[in-house]
């Protein structure tokens, strides 16, 4: 049975956020599903372009997607990831993710391997306590944007799983991602809420207990 949680954030001073829910999937794959390989297929399948597979360092800044919905896999460790609200001191990053410098009212959700996470375009996120602890490092080649091999999963099979990594795709029908930290889209706020709902959910398709479910058709 799908476990889905889902959570609706506001808009905030410099955050859009979003009319459509965060979706949790809690231990939604099982270790053979979540081999890079066969998620990127898996997510191919369902018209989901696999992007990046990252290995998380202690934080990192808040930040959200302007103009394209995002689905994080989490591949191993675990960590804490902040969700709706905007760091207010970007150059501190210690007294943005543990101190009072950030927007008041996030929600935090534990992350952990199997787990899957539905962003939709303008919701902030913030990932940090992740363990085992490791520095911040990009596992695929390319810069994150997309896979740069001639074989995409045969890159894929070769990456060597260490720390919190997650795997990140996007629809396709959507444009490139980008890392606003808050503020660059205030006064137009519709630029997120008006990205278009996939035709299918990253992992479950059409299957109703997924993302053509939960999210309405019109923002």
């Amino acid at each position: 049975m799908v476990q889905v949680d889902k959570y609706f954030l506001a808009p905030t001073r410099l955050i859009p956020n979003s009319p459509q829910p965060l979706l949790h999937y809690k231990a939604l794959l099982s270790e053979s599903d979540r081999a890079p390989a066969a998620l990127h297929e898996l997510l191919d399948k369902n018209d989901w372009i696999t992007q990046w597979i990252f290995r998380y360092g202690p934080t990192q800044l808040s930040h959200y997607h302007s103009q394209t919905h995002e689905c994080m896999t989490v591949l191993s460790g675990t960590a804490t990831i902040r969700f709706g609200v905007a760091d207010t001191d970007a150059d501190d990053l210690d007294a943005s993710t543990w101190g009072d410098a950030q927007e008041e009212g996030g929600l935090e959700l534990r992350a952990r391997p199997g787990d899957l996470f539905i962003i939709p375009a303008g919701v902030a996120h913030k990932t940090y306590n992740t363990s085992p602890r490791a520095e911040f490092t990009l596992l695929t080649p390319g810069q994150g944007h997309g896979i740069q091999a001639s074989n995409v999963k045969e890159a894929l099979a070769m990456v060597e799983l260490s720390g919190f990594t997650m795997m990140g795709a996007y629809p396709k029908n959507c444009a490139h991602w980008d890392f606003s930290t808050g503020a660059q889209d205030t006064g137009n706020f519709e630029i997120s809420w008006k990205v278009p709902k996939p035709e299918k959910d990253p992992v479950l398709g059409t299957l109703p207990e997924g993302l053509v479910t939960h999210w309405k058709n019109d923002t």
